[in-house]
C-alpha cells in the first residue's frame, strides 16, 4: 500500500462545493481521505505514516484537468511506437485525462490505438470518440464533397459499433470538413449513442453567419437521435461577431430539452490545414479579411504570413501544411468562456512542436488571463476544467477529489500560473504548476516531466 499526503494547500473541488484549507490522503492511486486543516492530530498522524509528502502551501489543490476536446498523438503500428508530443504538453499544463478523436478524425482504428496506449503508456490518460470522417474514408467514402452509397454507410455503421464496443465514448463529426455528409449518415451513426447515453460531438457544418443553421442541424441530431450533443470549439465557429446570438440560440434549445453543451479554447485564432474546406472559395469574403491573416506553421515557409501566391502554391502542392487563422474576435471568445454551458477544451493539435499554442497553454491561460483578471471565478473555471467535462463524458472516477475517485491531481500557484506557449514557440510549458499526479504518482514537478508513461486508455463504462 503506497500513500501520498498533500497538506498546506487550498482544496478546490467544485463537485463537492469545496474551497477550503485541507489536507488530502491518497492510497494506491485513489483519494482516500480529506482532512480538515484544524484537525492537527490527524494531519500529524497521516503525515508520519505517508510514503510521500507534498507541501502545497500557498497553492490550489484541485482535480486533474479533463480536456474534453483534443486530438490524439499519432501511433505507428508498423513500429509499434506512439508519439507523445501532445500528451506531454497536456500533462505539463495539468491535464490528466483527455478526449481525442474529435472533429471526425482518428489516428487509426480506435481499438488498436487504445490497446497501444495501454501496452506502451503515454503521458496522460486518453479516451476516444469514433470519428465519422475516419470511418467514412476507411469504408470507401474518399470524396469529401460527394454523398456515400448505402453499402458504404452499412460498413460505417458496423465499424462504428465495433469502435463503441472497444470503449469509445461516442461519435464525432467534422461536417465542416466533409460537406458531402448527408443526414442519413449523420443520424445512422449518432443514433448508436442513444442506448448508453454516449456523446455526439461535432465540428458543425459552417461558421460565421452560417453557424446559426449549423447549430440548428446539431440540435436536430440531439432531438431525432435522442442523444446529448457537444458543439465543438464554439469560439472558432461563432467568434466573428455572432457569439451573443449563438449562445442565446443554444440556450433556447437547451430550454426545449435539447442536451447541448459546448467547448472553447481561450485564443482568438484557429488552426487547420491549408487544404481543408475552411479555405474553400469565398473564405476571405466570409471572414472579411485577406491572406496576410494566415500564418504558416510548418514546412519551408514556417512562420511566414501568407500571400495569394503562397496560399495557392501550398493549397495545390502541400495541403497538409498547418496554418493559424487570425480572424476571430477576443470579446466573442471571452463571452463563450463565461457561459455556464461552455467548458474548456484545448483542441490540441500539433505537428511535433509546430502548430497552435493551445495544445500547451489552454488550461493555465484560463487561470492567468481569465481568473486572475477577474473575468471568471476560480471555482467556476475549475468546474469547467474538471467535474463538468468528466460528467459530460461519463467518466466514473475522474474530475473530483471525493474519496474513492482516482488520485489525478493538479497543484498550482494561483498567483504565478501562466501559459508560456506562443504562436512562434507553441510547445513551451507553462509556469506555476507545481505538481501533476496521475493515479497518485507524480507525472510532472515544477514544470519538469518526470513520467510520460502513467497515462492509460479510458474506456466508456469502465473508467
Amino acid at each position: 500500500m503506497r500513500t501520498t499526503f498533500i497538506y498546506g494547500g487550498t482544496l478546490v473541488d467544485p463537485s463537492q462545493n469545496c474551497c477550503k484549507k485541507a489536507a488530502l490522503l491518497c492510497t494506491d492511486g485513489k483519494v482516500t481521505e480529506i482532512i480538515e486543516e484544524n484537525d492537527t492530530e490527524q494531519i500529524l498522524r497521516r503525515k508520519a505514516g505517508a510514503d510521500r509528502i507534498i507541501d502545497a502551501s500557498g497553492c490550489v489543490v484541485c482535480p486533474g484537468f479533463v480536456d474534453i476536446h483534443m486530438h490524439e498523438d499519432p501511433y505507428d503500428s508498423r513500429t509499434d511506437t506512439l508519439d507523445k508530443s501532445i500528451a506531454r504538453s497536456m500533462v505539463l499544463m495539468g491535464v490528466t485525462s483527455a478526449l481525442g478523436g474529435n472533429c471526425g478524425g482518428n489516428c487509426g482504428q480506435p481499438k488498436i490505438y487504445l490497446d497501444a496506449v495501454d501496452r506502451i503508456g503515454t503521458a496522460t490518460n486518453i479516451a476516444l470518440l469514433a470519428g465519422h470522417t475516419f470511418l467514412r474514408k476507411l469504408c470507401g467514402g474518399t470524396d469529401k464533397y460527394a454523398p456515400i452509397s448505402d453499402s458504404i454507410l452499412h460498413r460505417m455503421v458496423e465499424s462504428a459499433q465495433e469502435a463503441l464496443q472497444a470503449g469509445c465514448f461516442g461519435i464525432s463529426f467534422g461536417v465542416k470538413y466533409i460537406p458531402g455528409t448527408q443526414w442519413k449518415e449523420i443520424i445512422a451513426l449518432a443514433s448508436l449513442c442513444r442506448k448508453d447515453d454516449r456523446l455526439v460531438a461535432s465540428h458543425v457544418r459552417n461558421d460565421v453567419d452560417g453557424v446559426f443553421s449549423a447549430c440548428d442541424e446539431l440540435a436536430r441530431i440531439g432531438q431525432e437521435a435522442g442523444v446529448k450533443v457537444q458543439f465543438s470549439h464554439i469560439g472558432s465557429m461563432g467568434g466573428y461577431g455572432q457569439m451573443k446570438h449563438l449562445l442565446a440560440q443554444i440556450e433556447d434549445y437547451r430550454g426545449c430539452g435539447i442536451n447541448m453543451m459546448c467547448d472553447c479554447y481561450p485564443y482568438d485564432a484557429f488552426s487547420t490545414g491549408i487544404g481543408e474546406t475552411t479555405y474553400d472559395d469565398g473564405f476571405l469574403e466570409s471572414y472579411q479579411s485577406d491572406y496576410s491573416h494566415i500564418q504558416l506553421c510548418d514546412g519551408p515557409y514556417a512562420g511566414q504570413r501568407c500571400t495569394k501566391e503562397l496560399f495557392e502554391e501550398l493549397r495545390a502542392n502541400a495541403p497538409e501544411t498547418m496554418t493559424i487563422g487570425y480572424f476571430m474576435r477576443a470579446d466573442d471568445v471571452e463571452m463563450a468562456l463565461r457561459s455556464p454551458f461552455v467548458m474548456v477544451g484545448s483542441d490540441g493539435l500539433r505537428n511535433g512542436d509546430q502548430g497552435h499554442p493551445r495544445a500547451a497553454g489552454t488550461f493555465p491561460r484560463v487561470l492567468s488571463h481569465y481568473v486572475r483578471r477577474g473575468k471568471l471565478r476560480l471555482n467556476e473555471a475549475i468546474a469547467k476544467m474538471t467535474c463538468i467535462p468528466a460528467q459530460r463524458m461519463g467518466l466514473l472516477h475522474k474530475g473530483s477529489l471525493k474519496p474513492g475517485f482516482d488520485a489525478d491531481i493538479v497543484i498550482f500557484d494561483p498567483e504565478t500560473v501562466e501559459d508560456k506557449a506562443t504562436f512562434e514557440s507553441p510547445a513551451l510549458a507553462p509556469t506555476g504548476i507545481h505538481y501533476v499526479l496521475i493515479g497518485g504518482e507524480i507525472a510532472a514537478e515544477h514544470g519538469q516531466l518526470l513520467r510520460d508513461d502513467l497515462g492509460r486508455s479510458l474506456r466508456f463504462g469502465i473508467n
